[in-house]
């Protein structure tokens, strides 16, 4: 694996190769990792440059300073030209890229992980967290609507009717109760997040395993997800054209801006 073609570099977004496996970091600390367009761009393309399994084992994705991410950048889609439909799309795409690889995926939660970012790692294989690490869903209460395929994949994870019960109370999970609820997979001490993440899948990808065809077999089908994302795209287009989600970003910022 070695000799791997360079990346475009992408702002706030870095990649290193350890033990064979590519750690992708979100590195916007100081805004939390709020995701700009280019930082979701970056991330679908990073995503299938280094899940084909040519070029590394595995991906783990993380974020750096105190958050995972805050999730969408909304200083960025504020005004006149606020298209909803297509910020969820650079959400969704980062979701087929995960879905599409060869190799295993790991989401590996520094921190807070908010509204598109915790729906981001829901699609990936697994996610492992530090203690101090947290989901949340403000959505519905910001009148928004959830993405990445979020719809499809919390019910699977968590229930039906616990899934229901987070999105509409619009909320933040420990990482106790996110263990608890089958939204995490493990809980490890920080320093050991990325090697914990790394030695999985060290585990999942031993030579002569049958990993590319069980994530093949064990992820939901490309069909049923894209299904659920076309009903959120309908949604948030709903929220926007109704209004409900302009006054909800607005909000949002004036009191919690990332």
């Amino acid at each position: 694996m070695s000799g791997v073609p360079p990346l475009p570099s992408f702002a706030d977004l870095t990649v290193t190769v350890d033990s064979g496996v590519a750690v992708i970091a979100m590195s916007r600390p100081a805004k939390l990792n709020a995701l700009t367009r280019g930082m979701r761009r970056g991330l679908a393309e990073m995503l299938r440059h280094y899940g084909g399994g040519s070029h590394a084992r595995g991906v783990v994705v993380t974020g750096r300073g105190k958050a995972f991410s805050a999730g969408m950048d909304l200083r960025e889609v504020t005004g006149p030209e606020l298209d909803l439909p297509a910020e969820m799309e650079l959400f969704n795409d980062i979701t087929r890229a995960a879905l599409a690889t060869e190799v295993p995926v790991v989401a590996a939660l520094n921190g807070i992980a908010v509204g598109g970012a915790g729906e981001m790692a829901l699609s990936f294989d697994a996610r492992i967290a530090t203690a101090r690490a947290a989901i949340s869903w403000p959505e519905t209460a910001a009148g928004l609507t959830v993405s990445n395929a979020a719809s499809l994949f919390l019910p699977r994870l968590a229930g039906a009717s616990r899934a229901m019960c987070l999105i509409m109370n619009s909320a933040r999970l420990g990482a106790c109760q996110a263990l608890d609820l089958g939204l995490l997979d493990d809980i490890v001490e920080p320093d050991d997040l990325i090697p914990a993440a790394i030695r999985l899948i060290h585990r999942w990808t031993q030579p002569g395993s049958s990993t590319a065809a069980h994530l093949r077999l064990m992820r939901p089908s490309l069909s049923a997800v894209e299904a659920a994302m076309a009903r959120e795209v309908a949604a948030v287009r709903q929220v926007q054209e109704s209004g409900i989600a302009q006054a909800g970003i607005a909000t949002v910022l004036t009191g919690h801006g990332t």
